[in-house]
């Protein structure tokens, strides 16, 4: 069995199955295909993708269990370091600018901050860093 997408002059886009390339050339000779949206006959054979086989280096690639578990010890450890850090939420680039300026104490703080908000921050030279793994919010924690 082969699979073929298929267009016709319409525009729409549909996959039919053949049993052979020449037995999709009989059935459109013999007007046995039409387009199930619109019953078109008019109908042609489609671009499509080709369906290329993974690298010869896909070998190397860890096995998707040494990928979660890596991702596990990830999550772990910035769980074990958040601990000690203080939830400052939206507030976080005008914390974090007021401790490199020296206003306030410097301590751990972890929060919520724009694209914009820690692209300025890097740009002033205050010393932030995206969490690896998501964090939810304390107050919108179940």
């Amino acid at each position: 069995m082969i699979a073929f997408d298929l267009r016709c002059s319409g525009g729409h886009v549909f996959e039919a199955w053949f049993g052979s390339s020449a037995g999709y050339e009989e059935q459109r000779a013999g007007g046995l295909i039409a387009c199930p949206v619109c019953a078109d006959g008019d109908v042609v054979k489609a671009v499509m993708a080709p369906n290329i086989g993974a690298k010869g280096n896909a070998a190397d690639m860890p096995p998707p269990a040494a990928i979660k578990a890596a991702m596990a010890a990830i999550a772990s450890a910035q769980a074990e370091a958040l601990k000690t850090s203080e939830w400052v939420g939206v507030a976080f680039a005008d914390k974090a600018r007021a401790m490199h300026a020296g206003d306030e104490a410097t301590a751990p703080i972890h929060g919520q901050a724009t694209r914009a908000e820690a692209k300025a921050l890097v740009e002033e030279g205050v010393p932030v860093a995206p969490l690896i793994v998501p964090v939810v919010p304390p107050d919108q924690r179940n």
